[in-house]
């Protein structure tokens, strides 16, 4: 009997397992099932298993994937064409990664295109979860079906391309390569990698490969002498677009007319495809990575400090872009021993906020920082004017008159200076005679006469000091700050001058006699003829200033408080439209609270007028 009880029970737990129900799991787990496709876990989705178990064809594409492939295809200009289409695209692209074949990543990039825009009838809804995988099995399959023979490169170029089921062939716009004075040259997928050093990665989403593209060396004259340039390795964000003609019925056919072309830098941030408006995709977060990795910049910032002459030939200031009119120049200035590297992750949240983006374009000036700040304040002061006349010479771009300037600590004095009309009052505290009454050669006249006196260039109209030594560095005053003083080497031009004031000692100011040329370190010693001069001096009329000061550790900023290189009582000056108290040490500029200040500013200045 007992025995019977239990087979009765088994019999019984057997029927209440219906042949067709359902299985609890996590949401974790079911969301995954719902969303998985080929991009994120490796494996089709769901929608093209559906077609491929539809069809009885789940075998055979695990056995001889071509013949499923091919015999998906046959269904195409059927009922279920838009869903046959989006398997094939997924399906190809899981062939490709399993097997390499670049033919299958066009395939896939051409059966997307052909899904998302059809040329008769309505296209996927845009709440249709195929539509953003088709996206971007386009994206990639575009990118790795044009791969170079160089690890992440892309060739764009017109050609021949075999696919599974017939031809490609594509005719490159040779006019999309053209980047203000510079080529195109050298593209590099941005996808397949992590980056480090920057918080956020500001990717657009949209259609399109997004890649990096070097340029090909400008064709001016050697010897031609330009106020604003391009960085040489300078990486712009792109993005290539397959443009297909008449999509589905090419794809039926099998031979495929198609246009590649190349948009730069956000300056169309979306096409029109059969008869829509898409966003392209761009990632310029990668493009900057990808740029300063391991890039030669990094070492500038020793042998910069170092070596006065070792950035020449042209004044320093370099534009991400050619210009553009309309957009209000962002000039950042970098400190001691730095570059306009460490500006990287301030520019990447200025590059990835599109409010900004369309409204500034970014300069940014390289000097060498060992150099007397106010000779490194006229190269600046010369470097921006050159541009406005070289830019603009009938003046026709207000924008170029609405300079933002920004500058980290010793870049903030030369910011200051670039806004300041200094009159006599510097030159006051280094001599007791006029510059015309010494004994000495008229190119060092003509150097004292640009560096000591000067106006504010007229095109700055806001400046922004960050962790800036308005009365010097305590580090400056240190064993450490004379010893790092003694390091640096000046350039022929300084140390000629230097030699003829030598000659001039009786005329003078006692504190300005130190036997030798002062360097920048010396400048921002607090009890320097540099730093109470400056003390007499303000930014002209008209000019709105901004101060952001670091102070490294909690309490109140007046305590004493330091960010380990300036203090507060020295970073505070009276005048400013605004003053902001960050919790940080000395390189603030990349932090979120500098950052976020910095955006604010930007948008203030929109709105003043």
């Amino acid at each position: 009997m007992y025995r019977l009880s239990l087979a009765l029970t088994a019999l019984l737990a057997v029927a209440c397992a219906t042949p067709v129900g359902v299985k609890p799991v996590d949401d974790q787990r079911a969301h995954r099932a719902l969303t998985a496709n080929v991009l994120s876990e490796g494996e089709p989705s769901s929608y093209s298993k559906a077609q491929l178990l539809r069809l009885g064809l789940w075998e055979s594409y695990e056995e001889a994937p071509d013949e499923a492939l091919e015999a998906l295809r046959a269904g195409l200009g059927g009922p279920f064409e838009t869903s046959l289409l989006f398997a094939l695209a997924e399906l190809s692209f899981d062939q490709a990664n399993q097997t390499g074949r670049r033919d299958l990543y066009l395939a896939s990039a051409v059966y997307a295109y052909a899904f998302a825009f059809p040329e008769t009838g309505d296209p996927p809804g845009r709440f249709d979860a195929r539509t953003r995988v088709a996206m971007d099995l386009y994206n990639e399959g575009l990118a790795l079906g044009l791969a170079g023979d160089q690890p992440r490169s892309v060739r764009l170029a017109s050609g021949r391309h075999a696919l599974p089921f017939g031809v490609l062939q594509i005719e490159l716009e040779e006019e999309d390569l053209r980047w203000g004075e510079s080529r195109l040259e050298r593209f590099s997928r941005t996808s397949g990698f992590e980056l480090r050093g920057l918080r956020n990665r500001y990717r657009s989403p949209g259609i399109g490969a997004a890649l990096a593209a070097g340029l090909e060396a400008s064709k001016l004259p050697p010897d031609t002498s330009r106020a604003l340039r391009i960085p040489p390795r300078q990486l712009v964000p792109v993005t290539t677009l397959l443009v297909i003609e008449r999509p589905r019925r090419s794809v039926s056919e099998g031979s495929i007319d198609a246009r590649l072309r190349i948009f730069a830098d956000f300056t169309e941030p979306e096409v029109e495809l059969e008869g829509q408006r898409v966003p392209l995709e761009y990632d310029p977060s990668a493009a900057l990575a990808l740029q300063l990795d391991g890039a030669p910049i990094w070492e500038f910032e020793l042998r910069g400090y170092l070596s006065g002459g070792y950035q020449s030939g042209q004044d320093g200031l370099y534009a991400l872009a050619p210009y553009r009119p309309g957009r209000i120049p962002l000039v950042l200035v970098h400190g001691t021993a730095s570059s306009p590297a460490r500006w990287a992750e301030l520019g990447n949240e200025i590059e990835g906020d599109p409010f900004l983006n369309s409204r500034y374009q970014i300069w940014l000036f390289l000097y060498n920082t060992g150099n007397p700040i106010l000779y490194s304040s006229a190269l600046l002061r010369q470097s921006l004017l050159g541009a406005v006349a070289e830019l603009d010479p009938e003046g026709r771009d207000p924008a170029l008159r609405r300079m933002v300037v920004i500058g980290h600590s010793q870049g903030g004095l030369l910011t200051r200076l670039v806004a300041t009309d200094g009159g006599d009052v510097l030159w006051r505290e280094a001599s007791s005679k006029p510059i015309d009454e010494l004994e000495v050669r008229p190119e060092t006249r003509e150097l004292l006469h640009k560096v000591f006196y000067f106006e504010a260039v007229p095109s700055v109209k806001r400046v922004v000091f960050i962790a800036t030594p308005h009365r010097g560095s305590f580090l400056a005053a240190q064993r450490l700050g004379a010893l790092a003083a003694r390091l640096v080497t000046m350039p022929l031009r300084l140390t000629g001058a230097g030699a003829d004031m030598l000659l001039n000692r009786d005329a003078l100011t006692e504190r300005a006699v130190t036997g030798r040329l002062p360097t920048s370190v010396d400048n921002m010693n607090p009890s320097s003829p540099f730093v109470s001069g400056l003390a007499k001096t303000w930014v002209a009329p008209g000019v709105a200033a901004h101060s952001i000061i670091a102070v490294d550790g909690d309490g109140p900023p007046w305590s004493g408080k330091n960010d380990g290189v300036v203090a507060y009582d020295s970073a505070h000056v009276e005048g400013v439209d605004s003053e902001l108290v960050v919790h940080s040490t000395h390189s603030t500029q990349g932090t979120p609270a500098t950052i976020e200040e910095v955006r604010r500013i930007l948008r203030l200045h929109l709105e003043a007028r």
